[in-house]
């Protein structure tokens, strides 16, 4: 893991793509920016999470109707 510093309007670059920017530091969060192609899906982990366990539930829905 790469840990950098950073102050407001600062820019990381990951690859060609990617831009990171800081857009506020305050209040003990983070507020940042992400500039990503569109093709490259941008989710928060938690959100991401959530997605999985509620796909995992329907698969197990689909399975228990189809064995009934």
């Amino acid at each position: 893991m790469l840990v950098l510093s950073r102050k407001v309007g600062d820019r990381i670059l990951i690859g060609d793509d990617i831009t990171i920017t800081v857009v506020k530091v305050g209040g003990g969060s983070v507020r940042i920016g992400i500039d990503a192609p569109p093709h490259l899906p941008v989710v928060r982990r938690e959100l991401n999470e959530q997605i999985e366990e509620e796909q995992a539930q329907q698969k197990e829905l689909s399975a228990s109707d189809s064995s009934s």
